[in-house]
């Protein structure tokens, strides 16, 4: 396990720094996507470019009032290399560094609250260990997405970010894994659950980090872990349990050291997926719900945001409830947005990431896993028969498939449902409502050449000749 303290900055230069070399718009394009950046190492993205995209989000920032950025990393290899050369384009802006070593995303986002200052987060999420990327935030963990920062972003890089003529920033060391537990544990009280074995796999992602000191210092939980040694090369699975498969070896461990739950994480720590105590997958649709219900008990009236994937189920329940459900678009940018100029107490997607108000609206998968913790530990009943009042549709899941021309295939659906279809909408790609409860999604990724398929249904048997008959076309 690496250190939290292992990098080495230099922070007492003065002197006029040069313009940085122009790029060309399509290199750049192909990193700096719609909410984050993201690429292969040594390909797409390396230390010199990371520099650069330090020196135009500390410009950016520098102009908002902002003082000092906060920097965080994953435990891939490529990892502490490019968060200290972010670290130096920021210093070379003139603005101080905090560096945190060792974090999950919502991590950062606590120190970004914490702190009251932006930050930037190495990780590619749950992409293989060639990748690497950045997730920025104003302070209090507030997004920069395409429309709020990126864009100018990626132009200054494109052009060459101006010199700053200043003095350099200074750089510091915090570790504040500690305090980012105990924040949680303020937030939701476990202090009366019953007693818990509780199976995590970590995925040799940064749950490894993190669990044993959010859930690991709670006496009356037993954790049993998987996979919690830090290895950005993933040599046991994906960090990824949105895919089935990645969640075979925690379904396994959980019948075989008789689990009351399992939880699993994503590379970097900021979804949380779970699974009950018969090792069944519980939708992240009914986790929303779930939480959204508890939220709305200590808030009566207040809003919840949810995606367009998300299942029918949780806006009927947030609405029985008398809460507001606002839907939106996918991307956590968006759904950020949303939580601020709604004044959302909650939101939730189809993906597993849940976002909390008290949270500076950014997303925790660790959050998310408490509250559930919550509910489970007060009732003496297993996993599976709460998550079942809350899953009241059948689902497809998120289907991809490969294709170069996702415009052509997606209008190739919309000519065989538009004459069937209750209703379309293009929030966010294209969601056809069909006249028997039916709905489906198709949209095309914002990261990869892919189109992302969900359906929902009544019952199993119609998701299944409705993915079967969208599928035929778009895959034709």
């Amino acid at each position: 396990m690496r250190s939290n303290a292992e990098f080495t900055l230099q922070d007492t230069t003065t002197s006029v720094f040069g313009m940085t070399e122009p790029r060309s718009a399509e290199s750049v394009n192909a990193v700096i996507k719609a909410y984050d950046v993201r690429g292969v190492v040594g390909e797409q993205i390396d230390a010199a470019f990371v520099t650069d995209v330090a020196s135009a989000f500390a410009r950016l920032m520098r102009a908002e009032g902002a003082k000092q950025v906060v920097i965080g990393h994953d435990m891939r290899d490529s990892s502490p290399e490019l968060a200290a050369a972010f670290a130096d384009g920021v210093l070379a802006q003139g603005l101080d560094v905090v560096q945190i070593g060792l974090a999950s995303t919502d991590g950062l986002y606590f120190a970004s609250g914490h702190l009251e200052c932006p930050g930037a987060m190495f990780t590619a999420s749950h992409n293989p260990a060639k990748y690497n990327g950045i997730k920025m935030c104003r302070a209090k963990a507030l997004p920069v997405g395409q429309d709020t920062g990126l864009r100018t972003i990626a132009d200054e890089v494109i052009a060459g970010v101006p010199a700053y003529d200043g003095p350099r920033g200074t750089a510091t060391e915090q570790d504040l894994l500690a305090a980012y537990a105990a924040y949680l544990h303020k937030l939701v009280d476990l202090s009366d659950s019953r007693p818990l074995r509780i199976a995590v796999d970590a995925g040799n992602g940064m749950g490894g980090f993190t669990v044993p000191a959010v859930l690991g210092t709670l006496p009356q939980y037993i954790i049993e872990p998987l996979y919690f040694e830090l290895d950005g090369n993933f040599p046991n699975h994906e960090a990824n349990p949105l895919d089935p498969k990645n969640l075979v070896d925690l379904q396994d461990y959980v019948r075989k050291t008789g689990a009351d739950i399992g939880l699993a994480f994503d590379g970097d720590a900021d979804r949380c997926f779970v699974v009950d105590e018969k090792g069944d997958p519980v939708s992240p649709s009914a986790i929303t719900g779930l939480v959204a219900e508890r939220e709305l008990a200590k808030e009566p009236g207040a809003t919840i945001i949810h995606n367009l994937i998300t299942s029918h189920s949780v806006p009927e329940l947030v609405a029985e409830l008398g809460g507001n459900a606002v839907r939106t678009r996918v991307g956590h940018s968006f759904i950020k947005q949303q939580m601020a100029s709604t004044g959302a107490i909650f939101g939730g997607e189809h993906s597993a990431h849940y976002y909390f108000r008290d949270f500076w609206g950014a997303d925790s998968g660790m959050l998310a896993a408490l509250h559930v913790l919550a509910v489970l530990g007060s009732k003496d009943r297993p996993m599976s028969e709460l998550a079942s009042a809350y899953a009241t549709y059948a689902a497809s899941g998120e289907i991809n498939s490969t294709v170069a021309d996702a415009k052509e295939r997606t209008m190739a659906v919309l000519e065989t449902f538009g004459k069937r279809a209750q209703s379309v909408d293009r929030l966010d790609g294209v969601t056809v409502q069909l006249p028997d409860g039916a709905w489906f999604n198709l949209r095309a990724s914002n990261t990869e050449p892919l189109l992302r398929l969900n359906v929902e249904a009544r019952s199993q048997d119609e998701v299944d000749q409705l993915v079967t008959e969208i599928l035929s076309i778009v895959r034709a």
